[in-house]
């Protein structure tokens, strides 16, 4: 087998480690799917009575907002597995099976996107359930499912490499959620953000996770007639767009955890 062969094998071997993980501590996919859940009704019943949507209901409008909010969130879980398994000593074994070095960092971000499926299966259920629809063929559909799933490993490789870089838990959890909040709320997720005043409204515009949602919403047919249609180049091709910022973060951030997980196992 050619290195890839390997580090693929390697990193589906070490998937299914950390799926036996999770079966042992329920309680993190619990979390995982409860937290996404609580966000949907709470914005579906306190904020969406007060937020008017021109020409759709605030849930329809909403939904694909808290998909990629939850995938931005979930997304620290690597993050801080691979801090607390440097803590606890478990790269140093690693280090002395005849493993690919990326191996590590594939299972654990594929592990993670196989959790981001639980999410979000239970957030589409009570999506529908508030009022939430899907109005685009099942093709499209299916693409708008895939193409969450994709940011949601690109953006594991991200949380992988700023975790490698600050090693522990603690400091991670707190840069993570400094960065992520902002990141989130500072887009078109829950409110238009063409209403947004004169600076934040091109930074929302030009936000990543503003890309991915309204791309959702495309491909979901959640986008109302009463919207304006927005100016910025990522928002007006939302789908290509959203395609371009997944591979992008791969090719930035696939090679630099790598590097950064030598180092730290060879320390």
């Amino acid at each position: 087998m050619n290195v890839l062969q390997v580090a693929i094998a390697d990193g589906m071997t070490i998937t299914k480690r950390n799926a036996l993980k999770i079966k042992r501590a329920p309680d993190l996919l619990g979390g995982v799917i409860t937290l996404p859940i609580v966000f949907v009704l709470l914005f579906a019943y306190v904020f969406g009575s007060m937020i008017d949507i021109p020409g759709m209901s605030y849930q329809e409008y909403m939904i694909p907002g808290i998909f990629v909010q939850t995938i931005v969130t979930s997304a620290q879980i690597t993050g801080y597995t691979l801090t607390h398994d440097l803590q606890k000593g478990i790269f140093d074994r690693f280090r002395t099976l005849p493993m690919a070095p990326s191996a590590v960092l594939i299972g654990q971000t594929v592990s993670d996107v196989l959790m981001n499926v639980s999410s979000i299966v239970a957030m589409s259920v009570m999506g529908l359930v508030v009022g939430w629809r899907i109005h685009s063929s099942p093709q499209e559909a299916v693409l708008g499912f895939a193409m969450l799933l994709l940011f949601s490993y690109a953006f594991s490789w991200v949380t992988a490499t700023v975790a490698l870089a600050l090693r522990t838990p603690e400091t991670f959890n707190n840069i993570a959620t400094v960065v992520s909040m902002p990141l989130v709320f500072l887009s078109n997720a829950f409110v238009d953000s063409a209403r947004l005043p004169g600076p934040l409204k091109v930074i929302a515009e030009w936000n990543p996770v503003s890309t991915i949602v309204q791309a959702a919403r495309e491909l979901f047919g959640n986008t109302g007639p009463g919207l304006p249609v927005p100016d910025a180049w990522p928002l007006r091709h939302a789908v290509p767009a959203s395609l371009l910022w997944s591979a992008l973060l791969l090719i930035v951030f696939v090679p630099l955890a790598t590097r950064l997980y030598k180092r730290a196992v060879s320390q």
